[in-house]
C-alpha cells in the first residue's frame, strides 16, 4: 500500500496528544480522520493539511461503526478510560492493521500499593519499566476520580490486550504541549506574565515527574503503526528534568531572568511546590519503546516550546490556562512569597530580557 493511501482513525482527536498524532501522520503523507464531538475545537491547521473531521460521540457504538467498520492502518484511541469504552472497539479491530490506547503513568504502583493519586505520593527508586505493578482493575470505579482513574485505566489496557489484536497500549507522563487541558506549565509562565521577581522551589528543585512532550508520543505512535504488535510501552522524554530545570528551560524560552530561591527539604514555609516535586523523581524507563526504533522528537527544552507559546498566545486572548482548577492556586501565593521576601530582607530583581 502507497504512503499515502494509508489511513489513519483518531478518537479524541482534539485533545493534546490526539492533536500532536494528528499533525505527526500528516506531514507523513497519511490520510488522517479526526474524530470528536465538536469541529470548533479542531485547530486550523490540521483541516488545512488535508484532515477529516467527524462529528461523532465516542460512546455511540451505532455511530462508531460507519467510521471504523471500512477498516484503517491505525486507529488511535485518546479517550479509552474504561473497559466498556474498550469493549466498544472489539467488534472492529479485525478490520486494524494497528492500535493505539493512550493511557497513563497512573497505572503503576509502588511496594506499598501508592500510585501517583494517592493520598500518599508513591516511591519508585528507579525508572519504571512496562512490567512493574499496576494497581488493581477495576469495571465499577469513577474513571474520573483520584482513586479510579488508573484502576479503570487498567481494566481498559487487559480487555484490549486481551482480545488477541494488535493493540500497543502507550503510558505517558506529565504531557507538555499544544491544547494541553491542565497545562503544568502554565505556574512558571504565569509568573514570567505577572512579572514575579523570584522563582521558589521546594526541596531546591531537585524533585522531578517524568515529562512527556506530545510530540514525542505521536514519534511513537507513527513507529508502532509500522510495526503493529501487542505490547505496552512507556512514552517520556529522552531527558528526565527536574523542577530547577524545568523552571530554567522556560524562563530561558520567554528571556526572562528571575532569583531562585531553593529551598531546603526542612523549610516550613510551605512554598515552592510544583507538579514536577517528586521525590525521589518518578521516571519512566522507555529503552522498550527506544529498541522499537523509536527516535525522540527531542529533549523537555528542545520540545516545550509548543507548550509555551500555546501558553501565552491563549493568554494573549483572554483565556486563563486551568482556571477550573483550584491546586494552581497553591503554587502561586504571591501574598507569602511576598511576606516571605520581606521578613528575610532578601534583595531581588527581576529581569525580562
Amino acid at each position: 500500500m502507497q504512503n499515502s493511501a494509508r489511513r489513519a482513525i483518531i478518537l479524541g482527536a482534539t485533545g493534546i496528544l490526539g492533536r500532536a498524532a494528528a499533525r505527526r501522520l500528516l506531514d507523513a503523507g497519511w490520510a488522517v480522520d479526526l474524530v470528536g464531538r465538536h469541529s470548533s475545537h479542531v485547530p486550523s491547521d490540521l483541516t488545512i493539511k488535508g484532515a477529516r473531521f467527524l462529528a461523532v460521540d465516542r460512546q455511540n457504538s451505532a455511530a462508531l461503526a460507519p467510521v471504523i467498520g471500512s477498516g484503517a492502518d491505525l486507529l488511535v484511541d485518546a479517550l479509552c478510560y474504561t473497559s466498556a469504552d474498550a469493549r466498544q472497539l472489539l467488534p472492529f479491530l479485525c478490520d486494524v492493521t494497528s492500535v493505539v490506547m493512550l493511557s497513563s503513568k497512573a497505572v503503576y504502583a509502588d511496594a506499598e500499593g501508592r500510585h501517583v493519586n494517592s493520598e500518599k505520593p508513591p516511591h519508585f527508586p528507579s525508572p519504571i519499566r512496562e512490567d512493574q505493578p499496576t494497581v488493581k482493575p477495576s469495571s465499577t470505579a469513577a474513571y474520573n476520580s483520584r482513586e479510579g482513574y488508573g484502576a479503570c485505566k487498567v481494566a481498559a489496557e487487559i480487555t484490549l490486550l486481551d482480545s488477541g489484536a494488535p493493540v500497543t497500549v502507550i503510558r505517558a507522563s506529565k504531557v507538555h504541549g499544544d491544547g494541553a487541558t491542565i497545562p503544568c506549565e502554565w505556574i512558571f509562565v504565569k509568573r514570567i506574565i505577572d512579572q514575579r521577581p523570584a522563582i521558589f522551589l521546594a526541596h531546591r528543585g531537585l524533585g522531578g515527574n517524568h515529562t512527556t512532550a506530545a510530540v514525542n508520543t505521536a514519534a511513537l505512535i507513527e513507529r508502532v503503526a509500522a510495526v503493529p504488535g501487542a505490547r505496552i510501552l512507556n512514552s517520556a522524554d529522552p531527558d528526565a528534568p527536574n523542577g530547577l530545570e524545568i523552571a530554567r528551560a522556560i524562563a530561558a524560552l520567554l528571556e526572562y531572568e528571575w532569583q531562585q530561591l531553593l529551598l531546603d527539604d526542612d523549610d516550613a514555609s510551605g512554598l515552592g511546590r510544583h507538579p514536577w516535586d517528586a521525590r525521589p523523581p518518578i521516571i519512566l524507563d522507555t529503552r522498550a519503546s527506544l529498541q522499537l526504533g523509536y527516535v525522540p522528537v527531542g529533549t523537555y527544552a528542545e520540545t516545550v516550546g509548543e507548550a509555551i507559546e500555546y501558553l501565552v498566545n491563549a493568554h494573549r486572548t483572554g483565556v486563563v490556562p486551568a482556571s477550573f482548577d483550584t491546586l494552581f492556586l497553591t503554587y502561586s501565593d504571591y501574598a507569602a512569597e511576598d511576606a516571605y521576601l520581606a521578613s528575610r530582607a532578601v534583595p531581588i530583581s527581576a529581569t525580562s530580557v
